[in-house]
């Protein structure tokens, strides 16, 4: 997970957030934990059980207008009581509304930065929210290929070599969709999936041994690429082995773990002769499959474990009409 500060939040506020600070400088390099809001409206009236310091905290319109009707001691008070939660990373008073100068001496006293932003309370919520989701969310980076194929996420895994970039270029001559090569960003996202980038500086480019680095952009247009996607599937391409028994009934299924999110696998043997975009398409329509609550393999052995319980009449041998 990135270490995420509030100097790193004020810094963000130029592409997301128009925020400024008021006091707290001293601050700034308090550290934001999670992605959740909180409005202290509660704590600022004594009520502290179950406050939340940990999150960020947001005064609105109500807040604010709760504190005016308090007196400059009491004001005090409220703030001291407030701002003093040692985990507390920073407050944010929202529409543009002058703070009251009590906030801001406590805010300068105990190193709490205290911002501003114009937009109402609503809307920096929503915004913020999205935004610390996004960059607090658990990361990690794989050497690999993804892929969006029949709009499923296509993780291509193996040893450098195995032919995962020029697997994926077959598969866009195919009509599908890159996301990244060489390297993928994870991240794993509020409800236990995995979403898959590409690194901002290679994003969309394709390194293809004996012909060089492509943009795929460039090359086969916008409907070729696609900036992010969810990891529904991962592909495992290794080099045939005759001493290794490859599942050819797919009724055990395999998974992969990244992020401590499981995701199914399949362990594809590379030789020469197959056709591993075809492969991978079928792969991907049948997960689509099993994603519906069809799962194929399965569906049969069960057929057959019926059709070979005792008492299940035999319909014998099929029928093959005599020579002519």
């Amino acid at each position: 997970m990135r270490r995420l500060s509030v100097r790193d939040l004020l810094k963000a506020k130029e592409t997301h957030f128009i925020l400024d600070l008021l006091a707290g400088a001293d601050g700034l390099d308090r550290i934001l934990t999670v992605s959740e809001i909180h409005r202290p409206g509660l704590a600022f009236t004594g009520y502290l059980d179950y406050f939340p310091g940990e999150r960020v905290q947001i005064l609105g319109l109500g807040e604010h207008s709760y504190l005016a009707t308090l007196s400059s001691k009491q004001r005090l008070t409220s703030a001291e009581r407030v701002f003093s939660a040692p985990e507390v990373p920073c407050v944010i008073l929202t529409r543009g509304l002058t703070p009251h100068p009590e906030l801001l001496q406590v805010a300068k006293t105990l190193r709490v930065p205290f911002l501003r932003t114009g937009l109402e309370t609503a809307r920096i919520i929503e915004e913020l929210t999205v935004y610390l989701e996004e960059e607090l969310a658990p990361t990690t980076t794989v050497h690999g290929v993804l892929v969006a194929v029949y709009g499923l996420g296509v993780l291509l895994l193996g040893d450098s070599g195995i032919g995962k970039s020029e697997c994926a270029l077959e598969l866009v001559k195919r009509g599908h969709m890159l996301i990244a090569d060489d390297l993928v960003e994870i991240k794993q996202r509020a409800g236990g999936f995995l979403v898959g980038t590409g690194s901002e500086l290679i994003r969309h480019h394709m390194e293809l041994r004996g012909l060089g680095i492509i943009d795929v952009k460039a090359v086969f247009g916008i409907v070729a690429i696609l900036d992010r996607a969810r990891i529904e599937l991962v592909i495992r391409l290794e080099e045939w082995n005759e001493q290794v028994e490859y599942d050819r009934v797919g009724i055990a299924e395999q998974s992969a773990t990244i992020l401590e999110v499981k995701v199914p696998e399949i362990v594809m043997p590379v030789r020469p002769g197959r056709n591993l975009a075809v492969l991978i398409e079928v792969a991907a329509l049948n997960q689509r499959l099993k994603n519906l609550g069809q799962f194929t393999a399965q569906e049969l052995n069960e057929r057959l474990i019926r059709h070979m319980a005792p008492g299940t009449s035999n319909p014998g041998p099929p029928f093959v009409p005599p020579a002519r």
